[in-house]
């Protein structure tokens, strides 16, 4: 899908591949592991892998089932990645014996007590090669990237959670709307492209709201936007680019409790300290869904026939963070470096600089 953009630059050229020699992922764990128990920790570097993949491989060298080896995310195949992985401790001698891949390497083993959920997980830290940047460009990069380090940018799900064709949110809806129960990883996928699809609708539209209130008058935003006055005057008071509304689902962050915006002055001020960031529904059975106006806004891409996901709800603001920047002027290549939370598509953030789709 097309996405609104948030800021207001003119489109920066570079030249973006996803491969091993130039997408770099580093998972930071959500918690320390205490070196001893049960379960064997290992960081692992992998490259022209999928997760999927990696997990696969560790079943067939331990004898183990796919679902007693656990990981926190899934990493893609075209890019050099980081991740840990828990394991029963007493299959260490099997796994080193028989995991002969030169694509893995095992970096640091620990022991915990607990093995790894999918979600525990900090973020993520990224470093990535552009070419043909142009020394002009690379200072626009760094410029641009230093102000959404400090105003943020949309949380869109990137363009690798639709597919190869950046359709597999249909078969997700037929299969999500169809009410059989989710059969393996594959059908869950599908259903989630699905969802991801609705939010990612939402975000755009809350996008466009948030430049209609920016770029035009309170007259005149109100008549595009078929508002009453009074609220565009007080979307436009708000000091930041995405506007709130009354009964945003208002989420701690990067984690944490949520609750719903009553009072804009409240909202406005912790939304501009990286506080707490407005939410997005992800739809499903449980998921929990906005208030008020805000709910209004939400309804055209809430699908309340999805009962085969418990649902949930995605910050639709975040905020990279640990910038860090070289350039190599004779051969164009610039090396962005930055960290996101869980979730958060390094794409997403490069496509907010470029201007452009990156698929």
């Amino acid at each position: 899908m097309k996405k609104k953009y948030a800021y207001n630059h003119p489109p920066i050229p570079f030249d973006f591949e996803q491969t091993i020699e130039r997408f770099f992922v580093e998972e930071i764990p959500l918690f320390k592991f205490a070196d001893k128990g049960s379960n064997l920790i290992l960081k692992i570097k992998k490259s022209d892998m999928s997760t999927f993949k990696l997990i696969t491989v560790i079943a067939k060298a331990t004898g183990l089932e796919q679902r007693d080896i656990g990981y926190a995310g899934l990493k893609d195949k075209n890019a050099t990645t980081i991740q840990y992985i828990s394991i029963p401790k007493n299959y260490e001698r099997e796994l080193i014996s028989n995991l002969t891949t030169e694509k893995i390497e095992i970096l640091e083993k620990r022991y915990s007590k607990f093995s790894i959920k999918i979600g525990q997980l900090k973020g993520n830290k990224f470093a990535i090669v552009l070419h043909d940047v142009s020394m002009e460009a690379s200072e626009q990069i760094k410029q641009v990237a230093k102000q959404m380090q400090e105003e943020g940018i949309p949380n869109y799900y990137g363009y690798q959670r639709f597919g190869e064709d950046s359709q597999s949110y249909k078969q997700g809806k037929e299969i999500a709307l169809s009410g059989k129960k989710l059969k393996g990883a594959k059908e869950k996928l599908l259903v989630s492209a699905y969802q991801s699809h609705l939010y990612n609708g939402w975000l755009y539209s809350r996008i466009n709201i948030s430049k209609v209130v920016e770029k035009n008058s309170v007259a005149d935003g109100a008549e595009i936007l078929s508002y009453p006055r009074e609220l565009v005057d007080v979307l436009k008071a708000q000091k930041q680019f995405f506007k709130l509304f009354i009964g945003d689902d208002m989420q701690s962050y990067p984690y944490g409790k949520s609750y719903p915006l009553q009072d804009f002055e409240r909202g406005t001020n912790d939304f501009l300290a990286h506080k707490f960031s407005p939410t997005g529904l992800l739809c499903g059975s449980k998921a929990k869904r906005a208030l008020s106006d805000a709910k209004h806004l939400e309804e055209e891409f809430d699908d309340t026939e999805l009962y085969s996901l418990k649902g949930d709800r995605r910050y639709a603001w975040i905020w990279p963070e640990d910038l860090a920047f070289s350039y190599n002027e004779k051969e164009k290549k610039f090396r962005i470096q930055f960290y996101l939370p869980k979730g958060s598509y390094a794409t997403t953030f490069l496509e907010e600089i470029g201007k452009k789709s990156l698929k």
